[in-house]
């Protein structure tokens, strides 16, 4: 259904993959007197540890973001309405939402490609062809680093004058590759509980070698509370989330959403440090995982290391309290035992140049360790894994 038909239902429309539309139903049935006033979608939104909100997000909000993620683009020179926005993530996602209804905002152009046309980078630029210039792009970090691997989809990404980039870290070792491609990359930072992006980062300044996702948009405050939690205002924030039958507020009164995710803020804007949730306390330092897969993926990359996904859990240690262990899946042709042990070898090698409180102490192949199709780690989900072995 086209968001214009959603739209004319009037009311709270679910939007859901497949697979999920019977809980999000089973949910919106259960709170249905509890619902307020007003119409919008309701969205799946899910953290780290696996579990599922099913949001609500006003289309009043959703315009909001898409006026305000516009203002952002005006300060910098782009004709809205001059432009192609070019989607190739999930409609039921908020962020494969979004570049519909910003297109729809602006006047833009909008050309949707499905997943498997983003894996044929050959195809890729014969079709770019009969799009009209210039041309803005949303991706996520898996999505980028597929692409960037093959010198058609490089050269497809060249063409752009904007690529958002969000749904999950952005690597070092990533990050320079793209900037030594000259790839316009925009970091963004935001979720389904806002409306999508909050801030970005402009392009001039990634390839300047500034890190991070950018200064907040217009319409959003950001600060940082306790633990160094990233929280947020914005009167685009979720009036809440279906539990129960009952509608529960992201906000108290003060307005301010504290997100889960830690983070620092510089004269350069917001840099996200990783989940709370998943962060570990190893002799007394906190650990967020995601930076020391960072720094391990780029040294694996230096290496010339077949590796193909790396992830980094915490786990109960007697001494420490907690220590890190490794999963990792190597590359095809690189899987049989003598090839998968010296990986393992080699990536604790790698791990002793860091801090002792970032070095896994053991490191586990798992053939089927992967990201979720938006390139997020279910943490949860690996956590249980691990438990299992």
């Amino acid at each position: 259904m086209t968001l214009d038909a959603l739209q004319a239902r009037g009311g709270w429309q679910l939007l859901a993959a497949p697979e999920e539309r019977a809980a999000g139903e089973a949910a919106l049935a259960l709170a249905a007197g509890q619902l307020p006033a007003g119409a919008g979608l309701v969205l799946g939104s899910g953290g780290s540890s696996g579990g599922r909100r099913w949001c609500l997000q006003p289309w009043s909000q959703l315009e909001a973001s898409a006026a305000a993620c516009g203002q952002w683009l005006s300060a910098q020179g782009f004709q809205l309405s001059g432009l192609t926005v070019v989607n190739p993530l999930p409609g039921h996602h908020m962020s494969g939402l979004m570049p519909q209804l910003r297109a729809r905002a602006w006047g833009a152009d909008l050309v949707n490609l499905s997943p498997a046309q983003l894996k044929q980078p050959a195809d890729l630029l014969e079709l770019q062809a009969g799009w009209r210039q210039p041309l803005a792009l949303s991706l996520v970090p898996t999505q980028l680093q597929r692409l960037l691997a093959h010198p058609s989809g490089l050269a497809w990404l060249q063409r752009f004058e904007l690529i958002w980039l969000g749904g999950a870290g952005l690597s070092v070792e990533l990050a320079e590759r793209a900037r030594q491609a000259r790839l316009r990359l925009a970091p963004c930072y935001g979720a389904t509980e806002t409306a999508a992006m909050v801030c970005a980062l402009e392009p001039d300044r990634f390839l300047a070698g500034v890190v991070g996702c950018g200064h907040p948009f217009a319409d959003c405050q950001l600060r940082l509370g306790s633990q160094g939690a990233i929280e947020l205002r914005t009167l685009r924030l979720s009036p809440g989330w279906l539990q129960d039958g009952a509608l529960v507020p992201f906000a108290g009164l003060s307005l301010w959403w504290r997100s889960g995710d830690g983070g620092r803020l510089t004269d350069q804007g917001l840099e996200v440090l990783g989940r709370l949730d998943g962060a570990i306390n190893s002799g007394g330092e906190t650990v967020f995982p995601e930076q020391v897969e960072q720094r391990l993926l780029a040294l694996a990359a230096s290496a010339s290391l077949p590796l193909a996904a790396l992830l980094v859990l915490g786990e109960v240690d007697a001494l420490w309290g907690q220590r890190l262990v490794g999963l990792f899946r190597p590359l095809p042709g690189a899987g049989d035992p003598a090839a998968t042990a010296q990986l393992a070898a080699s990536l604790q090698g790698l791990a002793r140049q860091l801090p002792p409180s970032h070095r896994p102490q053991r490191w586990l192949a798992c053939p089927e360790l992967a990201p979720s199709e938006l390139g997020k780690w279910q943490r949860g989900q690996w956590v249980r894994w691990l438990a299992s072995q």
